[in-house]
């Protein structure tokens, strides 16, 4: 028999049954065709389309946005692909920026925290108490 069961295929891809069905029931994998006797059995395919809906997944892309990844696998809209990975990569670098905030702003509070002595107001709670 040719192909993997579906807890072979969750091990190969690294994920579990479970994730494998939702993947089915969202669109992202296809249900292999149950025999009248026997397992279904999920071609290699599958695990590679897995393992790159995960891989996305690490790069941030949402599911959402993963199904028109797979949508532009012929190869013959990289463009559009580039496009997509270009408005994520504006949200990523946002978000950095962001955080880079946050962390200047936390190491403020912290310093500001640890030169203090006695019975004052704590400069981080007075911070997040503010509007």
């Amino acid at each position: 028999m040719q192909g993997f069961t579906i807890g072979q295929a969750a091990k190969e891809s690294g994920v579990n049954v479970e994730t494998l069905r939702y993947y089915e029931k969202m669109g992202l994998i296809a249900q292999p065709p149950r025999p009248a006797q026997g397992y279904r059995r999920y071609p290699p395919e599958t695990v590679r389309r897995v393992r790159f809906v995960k891989r996305a997944q690490q790069l941030g892309f949402t599911l959402e946005e993963i199904r028109r990844l797979l949508s532009l696998a012929d190869g013959e809209t990289c463009g559009t692909a580039r496009a997509l990975a270009e408005e994520k990569l504006a949200l990523v670098e946002a978000r950095i920026a962001d955080l880079q905030r946050m962390r200047k702003t936390l190491k403020e509070l912290v310093l500001q925290c640890a030169a203090r002595r006695g019975k004052v107001a704590c400069p981080i709670i007075e911070a997040l108490a503010q509007p």
